[in-house]
């Protein structure tokens, strides 16, 4: 198993809530899980409602939403994975940068993963069977984001990394954790 801690930052940007994200996310037998938790004032956050049949739906980074990227080193093509509080989720494939070829991933069928929130924090975990898109033995690269609406109605974006003068989540150059 390959395993790998990881914390956010966020995007320069007036409004950015008081809060740290950090988790861990591991590969073994092509299976990657991965978690996120969310601590400090999340009461600042806007979750969206829970959905009463969660299901894959378009564009749930126009709300706060946990998301990650994963490419495979030397390719072009890369995946966005999106997990809404809502329960929501979708997966997408592009052939290359920022929806060239952009299209949902359809060997994907279903997204599990949980939220809750706790006493202090709020977590989020996924496990994703990556065989109908990665060969087992083939390395992955990722980058791991989330966008998060506040109540006073800022959009604050949380990345690894932010290699450009505009947040982008797209850029190979902020996918930095391989797996």
């Amino acid at each position: 198993m390959t395993e790998r801690s990881f914390s956010l930052i966020p995007f320069p940007s007036p409004g950015t809530p008081d809060i740290s994200i950090t988790g861990n996310v591991a590969r073994l037998n092509n299976e990657l899980s991965i978690q996120y938790t969310l601590s400090g004032g999340y009461e600042n956050i806007l979750f969206p409602d829970i959905s009463k049949r969660p299901m894959r739906k378009d564009e749930l980074w126009k709300a706060s939403c946990f998301e990650f990227f994963l490419a495979m080193p030397d390719e072009p093509k890369y995946w966005e994975f999106n997990m809404s509080p809502s329960g929501d989720w979708n997966v997408y494939r592009m052939d290359a940068y920022r929806r060239i070829g952009f299209r949902e991933e359809t060997s994907i069928q279903q997204l599990p993963f949980t939220f809750q929130r706790e006493a202090g924090c709020v977590s989020v975990e996924a496990t994703v069977d990556l065989s109908t898109v990665v060969p087992p033995k083939n390395p992955v690269q990722l980058g791991i984001t989330s966008v998060l609406q506040t109540m006073a109605g800022d959009e604050t974006y949380w990345a690894l990394a932010h290699p450009n003068p505009q947040a982008d989540f797209h850029l190979r150059e902020s996918f930095i954790i391989r797996l």
